[in-house]
């Protein structure tokens, strides 16, 4: 596949002699689905696709009614392609202009951060939790690969087709913070944000902005991630925290070595446990999924088969630390492949299978 730029339009040699134009037309990152419901698409046919490194489309004919169908992986290229040439206007324009840029673990934290602080702010929410899943090498594409493969493979939360391109664009918004603005990072005293912590302050580790923390569970006094608290409680906790100083260049070092360290794991599910982020064996959860099944089990007049939902809606109560509810699913669907549960149902999310302990 072969590109070019002609701002706003980007060409793409599709086929020998089709070319695929594409239209820029926002400042925003795109993903793969956005190519798909826009279709800010036009079609042109060369006589011979040498002619493409002199192709303008204005001095063309556009083909009516022509579509393409593209595999996943030429599909996140093209989208990367086009985000690429986004990241580089932004950068000419310097359209992001606000006074304070804010990064949280988790996209439903960052609506309410938005929703609870007056503009101009600029507020990201990082797509991914951080507890699970391998977070070897992460600030490296190698990493990054690795992990995207991992929760393909493990986990039904629907978002395999859009998880990667995300990621980067998240990556690229952190890139993208001008110098100039303070930065304030929410986090909880849980796995997933305490990780979370540790990568963004590498990720700016190049940057001279101050950095403020913002620690949730300690200014909340609950014990509960950022995204259980409301807009009127972050609201209250961003007023609490304007005297607070930025962190040293000495913190900073230390929670960039802890990555580094972090990042050298191979560790599945992490647990904050003792003010540390802990390791723990991946079937940490098993018994206790065990334990709520059979006591459901106790509950029937005759052992049947329990929709998976309703296993995991009786976990959430005993599990002070959740990790995610779809690696708790990805845990009853290892348990249903190793021969301890038996399956009804098919497994592609937890409301369309049910599941039994065997006899």
């Amino acid at each position: 596949m072969e590109s070019k730029v002609n701002y706003p339009y980007i060409y793409f040699l599709l086929e020998s002699n089709m070319v695929f134009v594409y239209r820029i037309k926002t400042h925003h990152y795109l993903n793969a689905s956005d190519l798909i419901d826009r279709s800010e698409w036009e079609a042109y046919e060369l006589q011979h696709h040498d002619q493409f490194e002199a192709f303008n489309h204005e001095e063309s004919e556009a083909i009516e009614g022509c579509g393409f169908w593209l595999e996943q992986h030429k599909l996140s290229d093209i989208v990367e392609i086009i985000n690429d040439c986004i990241q580089k206007r932004r950068f000419v324009d310097h359209r992001i202009t606000t006074q304070a840029v804010h990064i949280v673990s988790s996209e439903s934290a960052a609506g309410s951060v938005r929703v609870a602080l007056p503009p101009p702010k600029h507020v990201i929410g990082f797509p991914d939790c951080f507890s699970i899943g391998p977070l070897w090498k992460l600030e490296e594409k190698r990493g990054q690969t690795f992990r995207n493969n991992w929760l393909f493979e493990n986990i039904n939360d629907g978002q395999e087709d859009v998880y990667q391109n995300k990621f980067i664009n998240t990556l690229r918004e952190i890139e993208d913070i001008s110098n100039h603005v303070p930065i304030y990072i929410w986090y909880g005293n849980n796995a997933d944000e305490q990780c979370g912590l540790r990568f963004f302050l590498y990720l700016l580790r190049d940057k001279s902005n101050e950095i403020f923390l913002i620690n949730t569970t300690e200014h909340s006094k609950a014990n509960c991630a950022t995204s259980h608290l409301s807009s009127q409680q972050l609201a209250q906790l961003f007023i609490n925290i304007e005297e607070k100083k930025p962190l040293t260049i000495q913190d900073r070092l230390i929670f960039q070595n802890e990555w580094e360290t972090l990042s050298q794991t191979n560790d599945i599910l992490r647990l904050w446990i003792n003010n540390e982020i802990k390791g723990v064996p991946e079937n940490y959860f098993d018994p206790l999924i065990i334990e709520r099944i059979e006591r459901l089990h106790n509950e029937q007049a005759t052992k049947d088969f329990i929709k998976t939902g309703t296993v995991i809606a009786e976990l959430l109560p005993l599990i002070e630390e959740l990790p995610s509810v779809f690696f708790l699913e990805c845990r009853i669907r290892f348990l249903v492949y190793s021969g301890v549960l038996a399956l009804k149902g098919i497994p592609k999310s937890m409301r369309h299978y049910s599941v039994k302990l065997r006899e």
